[in-house]
Formats: C-alpha cells, sequence, structure tokens
C-alpha cells in the first residue's frame, strides 16, 4: 500500500465524489464521521513519533519562528496581494479569508510525512500555530474586512479540534508507546496500528469529499471564482516556503515541513465558523470546502514535488536540533 499510496488516495477521492454526486443525502452523515476518522489517523501519525523526540523538538526555536513567521507573515501578505482580486461579494471573501488565514494543525503532519518533512518539528509547533490563529484571525479579519465583520470568530471549534484532534490522539500514542517499551504485546500492537496510516488516510480523504461535494452543486459561479486563487496560493506557497526555509538556515526535513505549513490550510476547523455565520453569508461554507477539496489534490502533487523543490542534499549546512 505505501508503494501505491497516492494511486489509493486519488481513487480514494474519485470514490468520494462520486459518492457524493450520486448518494447526496449521505453528505450530513459522513461530515459527522470526519473529525473521528481524522483523529484516527493522527493517533497513528503521532504513535509514529516518540514522545521524547517532541520534547526536544519544542526546544528548536529556529523551527519554530519559521513556521510562524511563514503562516502569519508571509501567508497574510500573499493574501493582501490576491484580496484586491477576489470576487466583490463579502461572503466570498469572507469565506476565503477564514480558510487562507489559518494554518492546518491536523493532516499537514501525514502529508509532510510522506514527502520526508519533519513531522515531530510540525508536531510540537501544533498547539502554537493554533493558539497564534485563534488569536490573530478577528485582527485578520477586521484589517482586511473592517469592523462590523471582526466578531464573528468563535474559538469554540479551535478549542474542539485541538482537544480531539490534538490532545485526545497524542494521549493514546503515548500510552501505546509507553506499553511497547514495556511489553511484547504492545511492540505488536503497535506494529500493527501503524500498517493503518495508508487506509485511514484513504479513509478520510473518502469521508471529506464525500461529504462536501452535495454542497457544491448549488454554487457553481463562486466555486469557479475561487478555484483559481487556492491554486494559485499552493503554487506561490511552495516557493515562499522554500524562501523561508533558506532564510532560517533549516535542514531537508525542516525546510520541506516548513513548505507544507505554508501551503495547507485549516479548512477542517473554520469550516464550523462558516457554518454559524448569517444567511447572508451562507455561501461563505461553500467556499472553504472547496478550498478542501483543491488542497488535497495539491497535497497529492505536494508530496511527490516538495522533495525535489526542496532536494534530499541539503539546502543549506543542516543545523543540529535545538539550536
Amino acid at each position: 500500500m505505501e508503494r501505491h499510496q497516492i494511486a489509493i488516495y486519488l481513487a480514494a477521492m474519485a470514490v468520494g465524489g462520486l459518492l457524493g454526486g450520486v448518494v447526496p443525502d449521505a453528505g450530513p452523515g459522513l461530515e459527522h464521521a470526519i473529525n473521528p476518522v481524522l483523529g484516527a489517523l493522527l493517533f497513528v501519525t503521532f504513535l509514529q513519533v516518540p514522545a521524547a523526540e517532541l520534547v526536544r523538538s519544542l526546544r528548536d526555536g529556529r523551527f519554530l519562528a519559521a513556521a510562524l513567521v511563514v503562516n502569519f507573515v508571509v501567508v497574510p501578505l500573499i493574501v493582501a496581494a490576491m484580496f484586491t482580486f477576489l470576487p466583490a461579494d463579502q461572503a466570498v471573501r469572507v469565506g476565503v479569508l477564514l480558510v487562507l488565514l489559518c494554518p492546518c494543525v491536523d493532516y499537514v503532519i501525514v502529508f509532510s510525512g510522506l514527502a520526508g518533512g519533519s513531522s515531530r518539528r510540525l508536531l510540537a509547533a501544533t498547539p502554537l500555530l493554533l493558539v497564534a490563529q485563534m488569536v490573530l484571525l478577528p485582527l485578520f479579519l477586521y484589517l482586511f474586512m473592517g469592523s462590523e465583520l471582526a466578531d464573528i470568530v468563535d474559538v469554540g471549534p479551535f478549542l474542539e479540534a485541538f482537544v480531539f484532534l490534538i490532545v485526545v490522539p497524542l494521549a493514546f500514542a503515548w500510552l501505546l508507546q509507553a506499553w511497547a517499551e514495556r511489553r511484547r504485546a504492545g511492540r505488536r500492537v503497535s506494529d500493527a496500528v501503524a500498517t493503518a496510516m495508508v487506509p485511514l488516510m484513504a479513509a478520510t480523504l473518502l469521508t471529506v469529499v464525500a461529504s462536501q461535494v452535495p454542497k457544491l452543486g448549488d454554487s457553481a459561479g463562486d466555486v469557479a471564482a475561487v478555484v483559481p486563487f487556492y491554486a494559485a496560493f499552493l503554487v506561490v506557497m511552495a516557493f515562499a516556503g522554500k524562501a523561508v526555509a533558506r532564510l532560517f538556515r533549516l535542514d531537508t526535513a525542516a525546510g520541506r515541513a516548513i513548505v507544507f505549513t505554508g501551503a495547507t490550510r485549516n479548512s477542517l476547523v473554520v469550516l464550523p465558523l462558516a457554518l454559524a455565520l448569517p444567511d447572508a453569508f451562507a455561501v461563505a461554507a461553500v467556499v472553504v470546502v472547496t478550498q478542501t477539496l483543491v488542497e488535497v489534490l495539491g497535497m497529492v502533487a505536494y508530496v511527490r514535488l516538495v522533495p525535489r523543490l526542496v532536494p534530499a542534499a541539503r539546502m543549506t549546512k543542516d543545523v543540529p536540533l535545538g539550536r
């Protein structure tokens, strides 16, 4: 499965699209399954990052600073350059801002790992990125849209995502790691669980696509209008992320992780924010969903292309972790 994982992921998205189109009534139920299947995927991901390595990564100030710069300095500047060219509809603009200004804290770890990026560094940066976006998103909305729209953000979905997608899977992963260190049975269970990575990723992609496709039907014009912006964002952030990694003199694995954290957005967490907006902004949720679909395709490409953009030969002299 690992050898053919890209083909498996593409097939999962195709099946999800077909399922969402043929059985649209299944969408709401599948939407409730997104967080459980994503949590399971992250549990398997965290299981492969030893607790001791995560603690060491917290001392890697150079990587953490690069992650903050790429997400909260570079990305807002790029969004600002795009903003003038966005459709004039305020709901569309709010949807684009919600999703592009918030860095991903979940499956970015998986995709980055598939491309040889440092999963443990991204995992260590996750709490910092989540808190920073909770604090800064209202400010960004105020700067882009004005004071009347700055109070639309509720921190509830962020806190819920942090607990159920980060804290709980990480705690279970560490418990299994501790068991595996002490008992042979624990090692067998850990090894068996680790083989579920590819199937869980495929299940996540299928579930997300199948649950969201039915929502796109009545908003074809809005979808067509924002797709080029999302695609352009992925292209620009690949090179911007590499530039930030070079600026901070990161090694190859850390550099690839910075490219991924700059490009992937927190669509699964901000979607509840978009759904909670007044009826006049209903299309914002469709705009967020569209970014999810574009990004998933983009991440499949990133897994292949980022190792070429940031090759195994060091970008710069590798910097020892923690210095």
